[in-house]
Parts: structure tokens; sequence; C-alpha cells
């Protein structure tokens, strides 16, 4: 799916090398990790905020401060 959705992206800005990675773990430790080796971390968010993001906690507030790189957080378009 994410190959797909950045086929374009790839063809538009062919010298940024983007690596598509599966890894197995706890999605913050594991950013954290990739982070070392990145010059931009870059991570979605799904617009949820308030009370509901305090109990679910946030990946991308993680990341942006754990990161040992720049983050972009991209919130997903609404409908």
């Amino acid at each position: 799916m994410l190959s797909e959705s950045i086929a374009g992206d790839r063809d538009r800005w062919p010298r940024v090398r983007v690596e598509e990675v599966v890894r197995v773990g706890h999605p913050t430790e594991e950013l954290r990790t990739a982070s070392g080796d990145s010059d931009l971390l870059v991570v979605g968010s799904r617009g949820r905020g308030g009370f509901a993001s305090l109990l679910l906690g946030s990946v991308s507030r993680s990341m942006i401060s754990h990161s040992r790189c720049p983050v972009a957080v991209v919130r997903t378009p609404r409908p």
C-alpha cells in the first residue's frame, strides 16, 4: 500500500531516497531506532485530540520528543 501511495512522488523527486521497512515491535521504539540513520522521519496523524489523545497515546507526539532526526507529521486529509 505504501509503494502504491508514493509511486507518483518517486517519479516527481527521483533523487529523494525512500526506504520502506517493516519491523516488529513497539512503534515508538522501532521508529526511534530507525531515526538514528535517517535524515527525516515522516509519521502520520489521524488528528485525534483532546481527551482521546491522552487515553490512546500518540506515536507522532513521542517521535517529536524522542526522534534522533527531524520529524514531519502529516495529518490525514478530512473528507
